[in-house]
């Protein structure tokens, strides 16, 4: 599958050096045009129509979010790069979008065009824009999981806690529903872990700020708000208190 690839970034370097990257070790690419600006990009990209657009976030008059102000339905994938900090990454990761963070590595590189090539997920791309932009502006408060249908929209504090089903992660939510998202429950605990989450077994992801009570048993037990008992890894026993006596 030969992609065809739009590059949208108001420093000319950062374009310049991209598209050597591309040229020069990523196979099955082309690309096809360049911008310095969402209005240049805008006209090249309902033209050129492209498989792909590599787009910058911080560029003068429009931000890289601007550019899908234009497109009801976008017919391509995005890759944001961006050299932003820790916390807006986070956001990406909540968000399930792909980005690079400048300056750019060329094995991520690769591993991001092959994601694009093995599956589109164009139908949520929206969406999922949209949580993006509220997480970076706002306190990360929502995440999107892959379902066998699609992305859903869920708000983290409403996560009561994931279990790890192989390569995949069963989802509880304070409702009582739960939804098997396609990744495993190690990609969770990194993307979670920061925001008031704690892996208390080798099989299970709590949400701390929904744990009701914690036993004083010798191998202690966790019960959240839901009722459900779960047992706490001796392993994770000393790290889980001290993490709870700073407060969550």
């Amino acid at each position: 599958m030969n992609l065809k690839v739009f590059l949208v970034d108001d420093e000319e370097n950062s374009r310049v050096g991209l598209k050597n990257m591309l040229v020069d070790y990523c196979k099955d690419v082309t690309v096809i045009g360049e911008a310095g600006t969402v209005k240049k990009a805008v006209e090249s990209i309902k033209i050129l129509k492209p498989d792909l657009v590599f787009l910058d976030i911080v560029m003068p008059k429009e931000n890289g979010f601007e550019l899908f102000n234009y497109f009801d339905n976008p017919t391509f994938e995005v890759i944001f790069s961006t050299a932003y900090n820790d916390y807006a990454v986070k956001a990406f990761q909540l968000s399930a979008i792909d980005y690079l963070l400048k300056p750019i590595d060329l094995v991520l590189l690769r591993n991001a065009i092959e994601k694009v090539k093995e599956k589109k997920s164009l139908d949520s791309q929206p969406e999922r824009i949209s949580i993006l932009k509220k997480n970076i502006n706002s306190n990360l408060e929502k995440i999107s999981l892959p379902t066998s249908e699609g992305y859903l929209f869920v708000e983290i504090k409403n996560i009561v806690r994931c279990e790890a089903q192989g390569n995949y992660t069963q989802f509880y939510f304070k409702d009582g529903s739960k939804v098997l998202v396609s990744k495993t429950l190690k990609g969770y605990e990194s993307i979670l872990s920061d925001l008031h989450f704690f892996r208390i077994n080798r099989s299970l992801l709590v949400n701390l700020k929904c744990i009701k009570m914690v036993g004083r048993q010798r191998n202690p037990t966790v019960t959240l708000d839901d009722g459900i008992e779960l047992v706490l890894s001796s392993f994770r026993k000393d790290e889980f208190f001290k993490k709870m006596g700073k407060g969550i």
